[in-house]
């Protein structure tokens, strides 16, 4: 980790330098000694390196002991063992891409630190809908961003006038019917769960409930 170190360092290092500046040394003569001065370092750091990427234990107990050295200045000090093999593994599984975006992390509000998981997959925190499978193995998803309401009028400016209220139920009714027709076209797709980017109102929810569809 280091930071306080960094920042330390860069203090002295700026300090030194303003009695170079009093004795008259260009500031572009002091940057270019810095610059030789950072390959030096990582010369001498690159002579002294080990390599262990070879060797998948001793890779992960270098990647241990980084992390544990990381986590010893953080809240996390008194769970550093834990949350260490935790990130490592973490780290592992993305097989030297180096996308750590790849890690998602979710936070949940209650419980213990020492609760926290790695979960081999993709986690979504959402709870499936009234009456359907609260449990799918072997799941076929699919994966949608498509409006799934029939309170609204999906066209921009559009106004619709009746007489009465019968035509209102008519209206209402249609909706509900292209609804069905929506879910019925979504579910011959083969799958047992849909999920959506856009909300799912209660009626499409009901009609996939019925369907055995989470």
């Amino acid at each position: 980790d280091g930071t306080t170190s960094v920042t330390v360092l860069a203090s002295e290092l700026i300090r030194e330098a303003e009695k170079l500046i009093e004795m008259r040394i260009h500031p572009q003569t002091i940057i270019a000694g810095w610059r030789k001065a950072v390959k030096v370092a990582r010369d001498a750091l690159d002579s002294v390196a080990i390599d262990h990427s070879g060797d998948k234990e001793k890779f992960r107990e270098d990647l241990l002991n980084i992390a544990k050295t990381t986590l010893s200045s953080k809240i996390l000090s008194q769970h550093k063992e834990f949350f260490a093999n935790l990130a490592v593994d973490a780290v592992l599984r993305l097989k030297g891409s180096g996308n750590l975006d790849a890690i998602q992390i979710i936070k949940i509000q209650g419980g213990r630190l020492d609760e926290s998981f790695l979960d081999e997959g993709f986690l979504l925190n959402k709870k499936p809908g009234m009456h359907q499978p609260q449990r799918v193995e072997n799941a076929k998803i699919l994966i949608a961003n498509t409006p799934m309401d029939t309170d609204k009028i999906k066209v921009f400016g559009s106004r619709v006038k009746v007489d009465n209220v019968a035509k209102v139920a008519e209206i209402e009714l249609a909706e509900k019917e292209k609804m069905k027709d929506k879910v019925d076209l979504i579910c011959q797709h083969d799958m047992n769960v849909f999920i959506n980017r856009q909300l799912i109102y209660n009626y499409p929810e009901q009609l996939f409930a019925d369907k055995g569809v989470m």
